[in-house]
């Protein structure tokens, strides 16, 4: 339906504008407090969550197991919902600390160990890896479809 220069140039424009906003929330960064109290941020926020990993993960799994399924967002709701001291504790360390990945944060805790700041790097990576497969999966599925 789609020719592959029009779906490319839909890519790009998308991707800058997701630079546009990161640019944007950057800018305002600053005023973070009121940034957390925005109905936007959450919206966001499931938007990024609920992916491929929805559509491949979610689904399927409804579909096949019924309410199986329910753990993948009962667990975020739950930690937003009785998690919110621990989370802000963790914001305030990361800014502390000027930590700014899951590795920096869990070095600090043990002296900022480089080698496991490396360790914590290489796990997160390969816990990542089927996560941009499925993403992959998602983008050709979709580009096939249009």
């Amino acid at each position: 339906m789609f020719s592959v220069w029009t779906l490319a140039l839909f890519a790009l424009a998308y991707t800058c504008l997701l630079f546009a906003i990161a640019w944007y929330g950057d800018r305002r960064s600053a005023r973070s407090q009121q940034a957390l109290n925005n109905p936007w941020l959450y919206s966001l926020t499931l938007a990024v969550y609920c992916t491929s990993w929805t559509f491949f993960g979610a689904v399927g799994q409804a579909a096949n197991n019924g309410w199986e399924f329910l753990p993948i967002y009962l667990g975020p709701m739950l930690i937003f919902i009785f998690a919110t001291p621990m989370l802000f504790k963790i914001l305030a360390i990361g800014k502390q600390q000027g930590i700014t990945s899951i590795a920096d944060f869990i070095a600090s805790r043990y002296g900022k160990s480089q080698p496991l700041a490396i360790l914590i790097t290489l796990v997160a990576i390969a816990g990542t890896i089927p996560y941009i497969t499925l993403q992959l999966r998602a983008v050709t599925m979709a580009f096939d479809t249009l």
